[in-house]
This record gives C-alpha cells, sequence and structure tokens, in this order.
C-alpha cells in the first residue's frame, strides 16, 4: 500500500495542466511575496543574518540574495524567505496553517542558480505542486497540530514546499518524496517565539530546510516514505490531541488554489488580528465612530489566536504586530495599517496608548471550537453612551471570499517597494505581473534586476 508522501508525489507530479485562474492566483501570491520580501530586507532579522554568515556572501555566489550579494542556494533560501516573512505581511494559507508562499517562492528562487534556467510557467507549476502538497500534509495535522503550539509554516511549511523544490529540480516520484521525507525530520518551530526575530527566521529555516532535502534526495539521501504515519512519525509526535490522520485525504480535480485560496494580507501583523481589525473598520465606517466615542471594545477569537496575540502592552515593533490592543488603537485613530505604523517610535504614541486600555480579548472555549473548523471573530462595541455595535466576521480581506482588487494588490505592493527606498514601483509590479510569460527565469535574469533594482 502506498504511504501518504508517496501518494502526495504521484498527485503533484501527475497534475501537469492548470486552470488560467489558478495560475493567475499562483502569480498573484508570487509577486506580493517578492514585494514583502524586498520590503523586509532590512529588516533587524534579515540584517542579523548577513552578519552571522557574512563570509557566506560573495558577489558571485550560485544564488542572489535580497540583501544584496550572492551565495549558495541554501543560504539564499534561508536568508531571503526571513525577509519575507520579517514584516508579517506575506501571505496566510489556511489548509497548512501557514505561511504558505513566504517559503515556497523564495525556496523555488534559491534553486534558480546560473546553471539552472526554468519558464515562468514552470516556476508556477513548481509554486502549485508546492502548496498542494503544504495543504495535503497539513490535512492530516492540523488544526490540532498548529493549536498545540507549532508554527506550521516550519514544519508543514517545510515538507511541502520540499515537494515544490524538487519538482522544479526535476524529481520524479521515488525523490520527490523522499524530499519530504527528510524536510520531515528537519521540522522544527515553537510558536512560543512569536513577536521575536526568530519568527521569521521560521520561513527561512523552513525554505532551506525545502531546498536540502530536495537537493539531498536528488543525490541520492532517503527516508522513510511512511514518515508521516507511521509510529514515532509526524502524526505521531507532532499531531496533537486531535489530529484526524490522512484516511479521508482525497485530490480534487480543481486545485487547492481554486477552491481555497491563499489570504493575501491587507495588514501588516499577526493574521490573527485581521478579522477583528477588519470588522472594527466595518463598524467605524457604519456608525461614523469617533476615538472620544468608545467606552469599550471587546474582541472574541479562536484560542490558538488568543495564545498568538501575546503582548497587551508592547515594547517594540515585533510585539506589536502580536498585540490585538494596538493594532486595533491604530486601525481605528488612523483608519487603516500600514508598514509605517510599526516603528519604535509609532508603537509609542501617546493617543494609540491612551486608547489601548479600552480593548479587550477573549477567546472561544475548547468547548465552543470543538468539531467546528472555523468560528467568526466578533467586535462588540460599547459607546460612552450606552450603544452597543457587534460585528461578526468570518474571513478577512484578501481571503477568497473577501478578495483584494488588482488596484489594492498593486498599493500594497508599492507600500513594500516605498517602505525599501525602492524606485519604478508601479512599473517594476507591472513587469512582474507578466511573470508566466517569463521564457527564462535564473539567478541572472530580468526577475532578479526587478527585485534587486535600487541598491
Amino acid at each position: 500500500m502506498a504511504s501518504i508522501l508517496q501518494k502526495i508525489a504521484e498527485q503533484v507530479l501527475s497534475r501537469t495542466t492548470f486552470s488560467n485562474l489558478a495560475m493567475d492566483r499562483a502569480r498573484d501570491a508570487a509577486v506580493d511575496t517578492i514585494g514583502c520580501m524586498i520590503a523586509g530586507r532590512g529588516d533587524e532579522s534579515a540584517a542579523a543574518l548577513t552578519r552571522a554568515f557574512d563570509g557566506e556572501i560573495a558577489e558571485s555566489g550560485e544564488a542572489r540574495l535580497v540583501t544584496g550579494g550572492s551565495a549558495s542556494p541554501s543560504f539564499a533560501a534561508l536568508i531571503n524567505a526571513t525577509a519575507a516573512h520579517a514584516l508579517d505581511f506575506d501571505d496566510n494559507f489556511h489548509p497548512a496553517r501557514a505561511h504558505a508562499s513566504a517559503v515556497l517562492v523564495p525556496a523555488l528562487l534559491a534553486v534558480l542558480t546560473s546553471g539552472k534556467v526554468t519558464s515562468g510557467r514552470r516556476f508556477l507549476e513548481a509554486y502549485l505542486a508546492g502548496l498542494e502538497a503544504q495543504a495535503a500534509v497539513g490535512f492530516g495535522v492540523n488544526p490540532s497540530h498548529y493549536n498545540r503550539g507549532w508554527h506550521a509554516t516550519a514544519t508543514v511549511g517545510s515538507i511541502g514546499a520540499a515537494a515544490g523544490v524538487a519538482r522544479l529540480l526535476g524529481a520524479d516520484e521515488e525523490s520527490l518524496a523522499a524530499a519530504m521525507s527528510l524536510a520531515t525530520s528537519f521540522a522544527c518551530g515553537p510558536k512560543g517565539q512569536f513577536g521575536t526575530t526568530a519568527k521569521p527566521l521560521h520561513a527561512g529555516i523552513a525554505a532551506r530546510n525545502a531546498v536540502d532535502a530536495a537537493r539531498m534526495a536528488l543525490a541520492g539521501m532517503s527516508g522513510r516514505p511512511d514518515i508521516l504515519e507511521r509510529p514515532q512519525g509526524f502524526l505521531d509526535l507532532f499531531g496533537g490531541d486531535d489530529a484526524k490522520g490522512w484516511e479521508g485525504l482525497t485530490f480534487e480535480e480543481e486545485h487547492i488554489i481554486e477552491s481555497r485560496g491563499v489570504v493575501t494580507k491587507r495588514h501588516p501583523c499577526c493574521a490573527s488580528t485581521h478579522r477583528a481589525i477588519d470588522a472594527l473598520l466595518d463598524l467605524k465606517q457604519e456608525h461614523g465612530l469617533l476615538a472620544g466615542d468608545i467606552a469599550r471594545i471587546e474582541t472574541k477569537v479562536g484560542i490558538s489566536a488568543a495564545r498568538n496575540l501575546a503582548y497587551p502592552d508592547p515594547a517594540d515593533e515585533m510585539q506589536a504586530r502580536f498585540s490585538m490592543q494596538y493594532c486595533l488603537a491604530t486601525a481605528f485613530l488612523k483608519g487603516s495599517l500600514s508598514l509605517s505604523d510599526f516603528t519604535r517610535q509609532e508603537i509609542e504614541r501617546p493617543e494609540i496608548r491612551e486608547f489601548m486600555p479600552r480593548i479587550e480579548m477573549q477567546s472561544y472555549s475548547a468547548e465552543e471550537e470543538k468539531g467546528v473548523e472555523r468560528l467568526p471573530h466578533i467586535v462588540t462595541v460599547t459607546t460612552r453612551d450606552g450603544r452597543i455595535y457587534r460585528k461578526f466576521r468570518s474571513h478577512a480581506k484578501g481571503s477568497l471570499e473577501a478578495p483584494m482588487s488588482d488596484h489594492e494588490r498593486k498599493v500594497k505592493f508599492m507600500d513594500c517597494l516605498h517602505w525599501a527606498n525602492r524606485r519604478n514601483s508601479e512599473a517594476s509590479f507591472q513587469r512582474l505581473c507578466a511573470l508566466a510569460d517569463f521564457e527564462t527565469l535564473s539567478c541572472d535574469n530580468a526577475i532578479w534586476n526587478l527585485i534587486s533594482d535600487g541598491y
């Protein structure tokens, strides 16, 4: 009987045709991730890595770095994916409970060395293969795995991304399954690190592990093909108390990016805040609410979301991204959130600090969540004159159910490039949107010229 990894390998290699919708969504995800990667290149997390591994950076390495210079594919994946996730502006993928694209896109870019050339279409097909593999791995362990405290970006994300990298490198089914098996041995990443620079490092580690696992597999290294489901395997050790396993896993004709999509972030902060932010902004607009009107704002979120948001009184910009109080206060007072709201200076603004104590957060109970995949986040606003307004939000802006427009995507991309002091942001966006039409992609050609222009 075929193992789960063998079934996944067979699926992602046998799917050779993709709809225009799937390709368009893959392109949008890749462009969005590249924008986030450029914006995050100056973050302390990426800077610390370049200091730590200064001797591995050269002018003529195999793979390009978003921070400048080049290095081995392994190190390029590490630093570029860390940069992509550094500002927490990169997308979410619910089936994997992971920041799927922040791992996949930098990992795939890293293996486009001077000796490895592909087309834009093949690049996006490899992205879709990795995304489908992430969803399949996540099916058996989530949400129990994530709720247990594992950062699935670094675990599920890495295993699935290894499949995408292996496909791009031309692996057969045996080698692709081996790549995922080896990546399982690299799996790591506790959510207790949220609010520190180790959190974006998880995406970097995952991308590096995916690249290393795929290259090792193609060189003949192997692991157990049943490592997901066997005793002392991934499910047994990482699944948590309620993981269901893969018995019900099926693959539909429609690709997972068509049926579930990825969630493009509207706000540069932890996704656990997004539905509450959107609900509060809806209430503000619908009822013309002003700061002086507000007596109290109460939010009710999932258990894992409440655990993620561990900083009611954030001390720095990273903690602020994981603070419901800071994110809601800033969004309400300013009407939106942007990258410029997450600096040391901004988080100490007196008007925000004065507003934050009015915001309370509670979570659903374990009994309420039992057997339910997704409960709405609820925001209740009580005004000083006793009025009460309540909003339920099941999906954040940027999801399949509430998609961002092309214009909103462009505005976000330009915000990312502006944050990185980049030139020609609109022209870069338009050129990257033609990614599927690129006849050749490598570390030496147009895509990296677009990514690295301006420094």
